[in-house]
């Protein structure tokens, strides 16, 4: 049975494949999207499992730790973290293939970066090309025992095109895919819209609405009603849900480390490992601790 998105913030637990079998996560904010891909895919590679569906780039990181599938189609515009961002957190033992609505300076990119992508609309040819090319790959991966190194993102053969349109896309030597990660996810954040970020927070503290600057944010803290919001003048409680606030949070600066829990990764001053794969964050200035769960431990693996 698939992980779909839901309005439940706890995880899902882990499956449990048949050996030999090759399962993929589908990540895109678009319900009838993910659902038109998963179509194309049962037809295309019946024996493929689609183990879980996400809608941003977070869910998508989290479920990869949790299920670890084969393969991640990944939509590269999504609300908070892009898929771009998002790839480059699910570490070395998934093949990606990047979903792009047809912008130039995207395909170009990934072109660039010898890196698999699927248009969408999606076009049955390309995405069966993409297909065939990642069995291989699996199964290349699996008959070697090993794993794919800084290239987990799905390869494609072929030259690279003409330059990318951004300067800084441009200016990458080709195959450089770690590079062209980067500068990709950098061209997406300068593309999004402003409005896209939360400036600010609305709160009400006593009889006042106090308007609390997002960069002095120290951490969120949810319950069943309410989220306590700590900033570096005090606190106070708002209404936003954790989900609603990750959608609108600078996601290289705000993680989430538990169900009930956002920090600012700017406010952390160290991060110390527990028992069971979980930890406790320790923050600048301050006596009290975060708890961080075991399936978000994953984002201080590389600290």
């Amino acid at each position: 049975m698939s992980n779909r998105p839901s309005d439940d913030a706890a995880a899902p637990p882990r499956v449990t494949r048949a050996p030999g079998s090759v399962s993929a996560l589908v990540v895109d904010d678009e319900p009838l999207l993910r659902t038109h891909l998963a179509h194309h895919l049962a037809q295309l590679w019946p024996e493929l499992e689609i183990a879980g569906e996400a809608r941003n780039g977070r869910e998508a990181v989290d479920l990869v730790m949790q299920l670890q599938p084969d393969v991640v189609f990944l939509d590269v515009h999504m609300p908070g973290m892009n898929g771009v961002e998002a790839a480059r957190l699910m570490g070395d033992e998934v093949q990606i293939v990047f979903v792009t609505a047809y912008e130039q300076y995207a395909v170009a990119a990934f072109e660039q970066g010898a890196i698999d992508y699927v248009v969408k609309p999606f076009d049955v040819d390309r995405l069966g090309e993409s297909v065939a090319r990642l069995r291989r790959r699996v199964a290349e991966r699996r008959r070697l025992g090993a794993g794919g190194g800084p290239g987990h993102v799905a390869r494609i053969a072929g030259d690279a095109p003409e330059a990318a349109s951004s300067e800084a896309l441009a200016r990458l030597p080709a195959g450089d895919l770690d590079a062209v990660l980067s500068a990709l996810a950098g061209e997406l954040r300068r593309r999004a819209p402003a409005g896209d970020r939360l400036q600010w927070i609305r709160a009400s503290v006593g009889q006042m609405i106090k308007l609390i600057p997002v960069d002095e944010v120290l951490y969120f803290r949810s319950d069943e009603k309410y989220t306590l919001v700590v900033w570096v003048g005090g606190e106070a409680l708002i209404r936003k849900s954790i989900r609603e606030l990750l959608d609108g949070l600078e996601p290289e600066t705000f993680i989430q480390i538990h169900r009930s829990t956002i920090v600012n990764l700017r406010f952390v001053a160290q991060v110390i490992k527990g028992p069971n794969e979980t930890a406790e964050v320790h923050l600048k200035g301050r006596n009290e601790t975060l708890s961080v769960s075991r399936n978000h431990v994953h984002w201080f693996r590389q600290y």
